[in-house]
C-alpha cells in the first residue's frame, strides 16, 4: 500500500489533527469540510453559501489529489438542521454529474466553528 498526504491551499487549513486528504493507492479519503474560505479562514455566512464553499473546498483537495468531482464514490453530509437538506441536494446538481456518489446525510447537533454543513467524502482515482 502505498499511502500520501494531499495539501492545497486551495482549501482550508486543517484546523486540528488531521489531512486535508490521504490517498492510499487508488483511493483518497477526503476529510470533512465546512465553509471557510481558506485564504481568510473565516466561515462563509448563511447556509447557501456554505454549502457552496464546501463543495467548492472538496473540489480544490480533490484536484489536488489529481482527481476531480466525478471522482467521488461516497459523501457524508453534515447538517445542523436537516431543512437545508433540499439545498444541499440543489447545489449538488451543479458541482455533480450522474451517476451521483453514494451518500448520507446526518442530522447533527453543531460543528466546528458553528459551521452550518460539513461533507467528507472518498474517491477513486484510477
Amino acid at each position: 500500500m502505498t499511502k500520501s498526504i494531499i495539501s492545497t491551499p486551495h482549501a482550508p487549513a486543517a484546523i486540528g489533527t488531521y489531512s486535508q486528504a490521504v490517498r492510499c493507492d487508488d483511493t483518497v479519503y477526503l476529510s470533512g469540510q465546512i465553509g471557510l474560505d481558506p485564504k481568510t479562514m473565516l466561515l462563509a455566512e448563511g447556509i447557501d453559501n456554505q454549502i457552496i464553499q464546501v463543495l467548492n473546498n472538496l473540489k480544490a483537495v480533490a484536484e489536488a489529489a489529481g482527481g476531480s468531482m466525478n471522482d467521488f464514490v461516497r459523501l457524508t453530509v453534515y447538517l445542523t438542521d436537516l431543512s437545508h437538506f433540499a439545498k444541499v441536494n440543489d447545489y449538488m446538481s451543479q458541482y455533480f454529474a450522474q451517476p451521483y456518489p453514494a451518500r448520507a446525510a446526518v442530522g447533527i447537533a453543531s460543528l466546528p466553528r458553528q459551521a452550518l454543513v460539513e461533507i467528507d467524502g472518498i474517491m477513486v482515482i484510477s
